[in-house]
């Protein structure tokens, strides 16, 4: 049974609220962007598949999300149903003394469930502490930092399919994963509601060599004793001194990709721009660190009279609203830094937080 709800005014209904004409900005750690003619709270498939039949019998788009920390609203808003992901659930099966499997529900926060983790000794996830989200949204742009991305430890994925009405299980190498990328991004946008994930965890300690600033920070604060919890809390304390709590201030986290470019191209930029930094990626290709060229390209701690935004003053990656009040807005500072880049550097920046609706 839904209830539609007009405006946000609650109202008593067995099974869920439908709210009529609800602001987008409360759904996207930016704080941005038009309204959503419907919304509701999604706790179980049961509520999903409800849902979902209410707004096919409407002829209405539906798009899911989680806690918005990854998404820009357009200004127009959405004319459709806002499903909201609210499914819980953790369940850890232990298959040997080395081997676990820990499902967990989409609508879970992501650091809690990395928490739980590292708190039962469990290792593979312990290098993506403190990014905001939820569980569910990591497999679509698979979710990296550290050296550990989602791609690396999921086992399955749980989704209904909006083309065969039926939920199902998808496997890890089914999902296409890439560099920040995912089928759920790419061929299959919006096909698919993620309801739950499985992750394929080890009882192993970490063991390094580790990511350049992780290991960085070891080696400053003199730690040699490596477990998932002395990882993760080395994470916390790198993320923190870095990058600004999107609960206080509006922001998307890490707003471009990091360029990945070929060899070729890294030696003619060596050449221009001597100790640009690098990583080498395989067959023939090197990441390049997107900050570093929103930084040389003069964007760092850089505040925006005109749109009201600027870039974080400790991460130039960080696009940070103080003053906007549109997607507009945004998007014009956005754009500012593409082109400066662009013109040094030869490089098209990529952003990350996905813009919706499509």
């Amino acid at each position: 049974m839904l209830c539609l709800v007009v405006g946000r005014k609650a109202l008593q209904c067995e099974q869920m609220n439908i709210l009529e004409n609800v602001s987008l900005k409360d759904f996207s750690t930016m704080r941005l962007g038009g309204t959503a003619r419907y919304a509701v709270e999604i706790t179980s498939r049961i509520d999903l598949t409800d849902a979902v039949a209410w707004a096919e019998s409407r002829q209405l788009p539906m798009l899911m999300i989680g806690d918005g920390s990854n998404i820009i609203w357009k200004d127009e808003g959405f004319a459709g149903l806002l499903l909201i992901n609210k499914i819980r659930g953790f369940d850890i099966y232990n298959e040997d003394e080395l081997n676990t499997y820990v499902t967990v529900g989409a609508g879970e926060n992501w650091d809690t469930v990395v928490e739980a983790t590292v708190n039962d000794g469990l290792s593979g996830i312990e290098a993506l502490s403190l990014i905001p989200g939820s569980a569910g949204a990591t497999p679509v742009q698979n979710v990296g930092a550290y050296g550990q991305e989602i791609a690396n430890v999921l086992s399955t994925v749980e989704v209904y399919d909006q083309q065969s009405k039926q939920f199902g299980n998808m496997q890890a190498f089914e999902c296409d994963f890439g560099y920040r990328t995912s089928r759920f991004k790419t061929i299959d946008r919006g096909r698919f509601f993620i309801t739950g994930l499985t992750l394929h965890l080890t009882r192993q300690m970490p063991t390094p060599p580790f990511y350049r600033a992780l290991e960085d920070y070891l080696q400053t604060h003199g730690i040699t004793t490596y477990t998932p919890n002395t990882i993760r809390q080395a994470v916390i304390a790198i993320r923190s001194a870095k990058l600004p709590d999107p609960k206080v201030v509006a922001n998307n986290g890490s707003f471009f990709a990091n360029p990945i470019v070929n060899e070729i191209r890294l030696v003619q930029l060596e050449a221009d721009y001597p100790g640009i930094p690098s990583w080498p990626q395989g067959n023939g290709m090197v990441k390049i660190p997107a900050a570093w060229l929103v930084e040389q390209a003069g964007f760092k701690g850089y505040h925006d009279s005109e749109t009201g935004m600027a870039t974080w003053d400790k991460q130039a990656l960080v696009l940070v609203n103080e003053k906007a009040q549109t997607t507009a807005d945004l998007l014009k500072f956005r754009q500012k830094i593409i082109d400066a880049v662009q013109a040094k550097f030869g490089i098209t920046l990529e952003q990350e937080p996905e813009l919706l609706p499509n």
